[in-house]
C-alpha cells in the first residue's frame, strides 16, 4: 500500500451514481518529486511545476481525478483545505498550496454530467488517512475502464489499486487507477483479459484512456532524480499494459520522496517498475461491475466494488 511510506495519506470520494470519483495523496512537510507524461491525451494541472529547472521544490498533495477535464476543479478543494491548515509555498503574502493533478476520462460509464468538483477535493481531503487504501471501483478509478480494443463498448471494468515494495528501511509503495485503452498483462505476461468483441473493427475514442500513477519512496531524492523514477513508473505501466502510451492515452506518473534514507538511484527504479505492475494488476483484479461494465472474471456486481 502506498500509506506504507511513513507520512503518506490518503482519501477517496467515490460517487456511484454517476460512476466518478477522486483520490488525493497527502504529503508529508518536505515532500519532493516530479512527473512523467507519456500519450498523446493527457489531462493535468500544475505539472510544469514539478519539473527539474523550477523554482518550486515541495508537492503538498497529488490529486487523481475521473471526470475529464472538468475534474481538474477537484484540485482547488484539495488546494482550499490545505490553505485553510497554513501548508503551502511561501509566498510572502500567502501560502500557495501545490497540488499537481491528472484526470481520466470516465464520462461514457455514467452519468456524463457527474464529474468531481471542488467539494469533492475537499471532502477527499478530510477524510485522508494513512491506513489501508481501498481497492478497486472507487476514487479516481470508480468509472476507470480498460481492454478497449478493437470495441471500446466491450470494454472490462478497470479500477485503482496499490502496492509496495521494501528493501531494509528502503520503501517504495505505489498506487496505480487504470482506465487504459490496453489490456493488462499477468504476471506470465499474458492478458489478464482481452475485449468482449475481438472481431470488431477497430475503433479508438481519443482521449478517453490513461493509466495514472503515483509513486512514493522514502528516499532523498532531488528533483531530477525523482523525476528519472517517475520514468521508471511509467515504464513499469508499459510492461503490464499493452499497448501504453499511445496518442489516445493521457498516462502520468507521479514520484514523490519524503527525503528519509538515502537510495541508490538502480534500487528504487527495479523498486518501482515492480510496484507500479503489481498496483495495475490489483486494479483491476480487485474492480467490480459498475456502469453496466462487467469486471474481470464477471464477478462483480452491479452497484458495488468486490
Amino acid at each position: 500500500m502506498i500509506t506504507r511510506v511513513a507520512g503518506i495519506r490518503v482519501g477517496q470520494v467515490t460517487d456511484r451514481t454517476g460512476v466518478t470519483g477522486c483520490t488525493v495523496v497527502l504529503c508529508p512537510p518536505g515532500t519532493n518529486g516530479s512527473v512523467d507524461v507519456k500519450g498523446g491525451a493527457p489531462g493535468t494541472r500544475e505539472t510544469d511545476a514539478i519539473r527539474p529547472g523550477t523554482a518550486v521544490n515541495e508537492i503538498h498533495a497529488v490529486l487523481l481525478t475521473g471526470g475529464s477535464a472538468f475534474g481538474l476543479a477537484a484540485a482547488s478543494g484539495v488546494q482550499r483545505w490545505l490553505e485553510e491548515r497554513g501548508i503551502g509555498f511561501d509566498a510572502g503574502v500567502a501560502r500557495v498550496p501545490i497540488v499537481p493533478a491528472a484526470v481520466l476520462f470516465d464520462l461514457a460509464v455514467g452519468d456524463a454530467s457527474a464529474r468531481p468538483d471542488e467539494e469533492a477535493g475537499y471532502a477527499a481531503c478530510e477524510v485522508a488517512s494513512d491506513g489501508p487504501v481501498e481497492e478497486g471501483s472507487v476514487g479516481a478509478g470508480t468509472g476507470a475502464t480498460f481492454a478497449k480494443l478493437p470495441d471500446p463498448a466491450a470494454c472490462w471494468k478497470g479500477g485503482l489499486g496499490s502496492a509496495s515494495v521494501e528493501e531494509g528501511e528502503l520503501v517504495v509503495s505505489t498506487l496505480a487507477v487504470v482506465n487504459a485503452l490496453g489490456t493488462v498483462l499477468d504476471e506470465e505476461d499474458t492478458p489478464i483479459v482481452e475485449n468482449r468483441n475481438p472481431d470488431a473493427e477497430p475503433r479508438t475514442w481519443p482521449g478517453t484512456n490513461t493509466t495514472l500513477v503515483m509513486v512514493a519512496t522514502n528516499a532523498r531524492l532531488s528533483k531530477e532524480r525523482a523525476q528519472l523514477l517517475a520514468q521508471a513508473g511509467s515504464e513499469g505501466v508499459s510492461l503490464t499494459v499493452t499497448p501504453a502510451h499511445t496518442m489516445w492515452d493521457g498516462d502520468t506518473v507521479f514520484a514523490i520522496a519524503t527525503g528519509e534514507v538515502d537510495a541508490p538511484q538502480r534500487d528504487l527504479e527495479a523498486m518501482a517498475s515492480r510496484a507500479v505492475a503489481e498496483a495495475i494488476r490489483r486494479g483491476v483484479r480487485s474492480a467490480g461491475s459498475l456502469g453496466g461494465v462487467p469486471a474481470v472474471g464477471r464477478a462483480g456486481s452491479e452497484g458495488e466494488a468486490r
